[in-house]
């Protein structure tokens, strides 16, 4: 399986691609470089990745599921509440690709704050 490190000036993880056309593009379009954004308990960057919705996309999602946001073109990673969960629920702004999963811990992402630089890359 294809895995990539998502790296943050405090962090890094390391996800598990899955065999969807989002993933596919995501790899293809490697290395990506971004600024962080935060919402509540989300991380969000802007890649330069167009891919349409996929038919299984969903809005509440897992920690540790990699979603990508099709309209704004941003990696969403959600570990914890957002502004518009209902309870503990992950609940992303709107319907999402889930293209990836994380290896390691996503509750280390409680140190990135906004307008980090972010960097995925391959792991060789």
């Amino acid at each position: 399986m294809r895995q990539i490190k998502i790296s943050f000036q405090n962090t890094e993880i390391i996800v598990q691609l899955r065999d969807t056309p989002t993933a596919d593009a995501i790899y293809a379009a490697l290395p990506i470089e971004s600024i962080t954004r935060t919402w509540g308990k989300e991380v969000y960057f802007e890649t330069s990745v167009k891919v349409p919705l996929e038919p299984d996309a969903k809005d509440v999602v897992e920690a540790g599921e990699i979603a990508f946001w099709t309209e704004g073109q941003c990696i969403a990673i959600g570990f914890g509440p957002t502004p518009i969960s209902k309870t503990s629920e992950i609940r992303l702004a709107a319907m999402t690709n889930i293209w990836a999963d994380s290896v390691t811990p996503v509750k280390n992402l409680d140190v990135v704050e906004a307008n980090e630089q972010v960097l995925i890359t391959t792991i060789d």
